[in-house]
């Protein structure tokens, strides 16, 4: 008896031979094609579809690179020389992918200040949004294991520099910096260990997205006002509404990104990173990426150390929290408190539209992110010390006292009965 096929409606003949056999494009159609999506989705929602074009293409040139990169202290530098002056496109490959970690942050970093604003990481979007902080994590171990592969001056001493933070942790600390150097200083055994996880991260990443978008089709998407659909007036199919806007916003972002590649592919580069790693030379300037400035700024914010009074019981001279340790629990803090976001904040009001307080805070704490950037890409003295201290202040002062408390006591605007009302009184609005 001939086992029975599953019944596809494709009129394509070969499309629909595939699907009665292995239904993908099916599962494709339902969750791309007549997916019903929120009518009022605005254009902060194309940098999901963005992060996710800019991943594959990371991914793609990183493959490239990989064939022709040598991951050994004394020729990794020339190697990547070779890449620039030899291989065939082999600059055009690099600046890609260069240029593309700065492109992919920026679409990641707004994407997150979206769902700050619009509250999707609220019930129930929870685990949603903690995969997305997963990947936000993943993502950073990827980029400061791929700044280290040039093995610059800039490079090099950036490993140095941050794998040595790991020493303030106490008791362990200097166990996991050996275990990270692979040995007794930043050597050929770090840089080998550097690349082969800068190129098996991205691959875990893609499977943490993957469970992200999974999530997402469970839960369905957040809109701007914050209401969840409540009949078909509220939601369109997906195709051809937002894959069209989708690729507007794609086609935007990505001429922008081709005109750094071909026109000012070094405008964010150092000049350091064009001398070889010299372990007897320290920079006057140590400088990580933009995209790693702010949090660099609250590491370098803490510069005295804490003595707990009254544990010299416990330990000789005390318990001792030292400004290396405060910077270094400070600075993962600062993104692992996105995991608790959603118990943080109980408003039943989600978007910052109507919440006119939380929307006023959203904005000085987006300020705080720019002045911690700013600082932390110049020296941590004066008056560049005291704007990073005091934007690090802001910044728990903001998931620490001001949601929880304003969560409770704001009070809020009207909500919408539904996301059609929602557009409805936007267009009277406008």
């Amino acid at each position: 008896m001939a086992a029975k096929l599953n019944k596809s409606s494709f009129e394509n003949p070969v499309i629909r031979w595939v699907d009665e056999r292995l239904p993908i494009f099916t599962m494709m159609d339902k969750e791309y094609g007549a997916y019903p999506t929120p009518k009022n989705f605005n254009y902060f929602w194309n940098f999901g579809a963005i992060a996710m074009v800019m991943l594959m293409l990371m991914i793609a040139t990183g493959i490239f690179l990989a064939m022709n990169y040598t991951p050994h202290t004394s020729m990794a530098f020339d190697s990547v020389e070779r890449i620039m002056r030899d291989v065939n496109y082999g600059w055009m490959l690099r600046y890609l992918h260069m240029n593309g970690s700065h492109f992919f942050f920026f679409a990641v970093y707004v994407h997150i200040f979206r769902g700050l604003y619009y509250g999707s990481y609220k019930q129930p979007r929870e685990l949603l949004w903690m995969f997305g902080v997963l990947i936000f994590l993943l993502m950073m171990a990827t980029a400061f294991m791929g700044y280290s592969l040039p093995w610059s001056q800039m490079s090099g001493w950036g490993v140095n520099v941050i794998t040595n933070l790991f020493s303030a942790i106490p008791f362990f600390g200097d166990s996991i910096v050996t275990w990270l150097w692979g040995g007794p200083s930043v050597g050929n055994p770090t840089l080998n260990r550097f690349f082969a996880l800068h190129f098996l991260l991205p691959f875990v990443i893609v499977g943490v997205v993957f469970l992200h978008v999974w999530a997402l089709h469970i839960t369905g998407s957040n809109n701007p006002s914050g209401v969840e659909p409540a009949n078909k007036k509220d939601t369109v199919p997906f195709h051809p509404y937002y894959t069209i806007k989708d690729t507007f916003g794609l086609t935007v972002f990505m001429i922008a990104y081709m005109l750094i590649v071909f026109f000012a592919p070094l405008a964010a580069t150092h000049a350091d990173h064009f001398v070889p790693f010299d372990p007897m030379v320290t920079p006057q300037h140590i400088v990580p990426e933009w995209y790693f400035l702010p949090f660099y700024a609250i590491l370098r914010s803490f510069t005295v150390d804490l003595h707990i009074p009254f544990t010299g019981f416990i330990i000789e001279h005390g318990i001792v929290f030292t400004a290396k340790l405060q910077g270094v629990i400070a600075m993962f803090g600062s993104v692992l408190i996105l995991f608790v976001l959603p118990w943080l904040d109980k408003s039943p009001v989600r978007s910052s539209h109507y919440r006119p307080t939380y929307r006023k805070c959203n904005y000085v704490l987006l300020l705080a992110m720019f002045i911690l950037g700013y600082a932390g890409s110049q020296p941590a003295e004066g008056v560049m010390l005291t704007l990073a201290r005091c934007a690090t202040g802001y910044y728990f002062l903001h998931f620490l006292v001001l949601i929880p408390y304003l969560s409770r006591n704001e009070k809020t605007l009207p909500v919408p009965k539904s996301i059609n009302d929602a557009v409805l009184q936007a267009k009277e609005g406008a």
